[in-house]
């Protein structure tokens, strides 16, 4: 399952919360050439790692999906999600549209979209101030905003997050019918 968003939306918050609810539910942890923010752990939301290294990530064909947002370099090291689905684990993706769509190529048939929509653009502004984004930094993801909400309508499906209790509930209930479809019948 991937959830993609803007920045700011609830994706990140959503899937914890999911993944703190159902125990056959595994988080890929992305890599990123991005800072660590305030309360974040290694290994725990993301592996921080040199931009170098990433590089050498991408042509080793060590990862599922990567992409360059805000000057920053993001991915999803293939090995942990191969070992987890070899497992039989369900995973989840926290990634952007872009890696969606490299996920589902990379995975035909086997991957499920949704989108979390914030409510108005206007509580996305709110929500992007309060986690304490710099100014700059806000005026860039609502500029980038408008174009990753424009390719919702490549999802499985769209969860608004205005309510997160409700988006929460909503999102099983997706991973719950996805559980049950026949082709994911073991």
């Amino acid at each position: 399952m991937v959830l993609a968003a803007p920045s700011g939306a609830g994706k990140t918050t959503l899937s914890r919360a999911l993944l703190e609810q159902d125990d056959r539910l595994h988080l890929s942890v992305s890599v990123t050439t991005r800072a660590r923010r305030p309360g974040e752990k290694e290994g725990k939301h993301y592996h921080f790692i040199s931009q170098e290294r990433f590089d050498e990530m991408v042509v080793a064909h060590g990862l599922l999906e990567y992409a360059r947002v805000f000057g920053r370099s993001y991915g999803t090291p293939r090995a942990p999600v191969e070992a987890a689905l070899a497992e039989g684990q369900d995973v989840m993706f926290d990634i952007d549209w872009q890696g969606f769509r490299q996920i589902r190529a990379a995975m035909p048939g086997d991957v499920v979209g949704v989108f979390i929509r914030p409510p108005s653009l206007t509580v996305l502004h709110e929500r992007l101030t309060k986690r304490g984004d710099s100014p700059e930094q806000v005026a860039a993801r609502m500029q980038h905003a408008e174009a990753e909400i424009s390719h919702a309508g490549e999802f499985d499906y769209i969860v608004e997050n205005r309510d997160l209790d409700v988006a929460l509930a909503d999102l099983r209930a997706i991973l719950r019918a996805c559980r049950l479809e026949t082709k994911r019948q073991v």
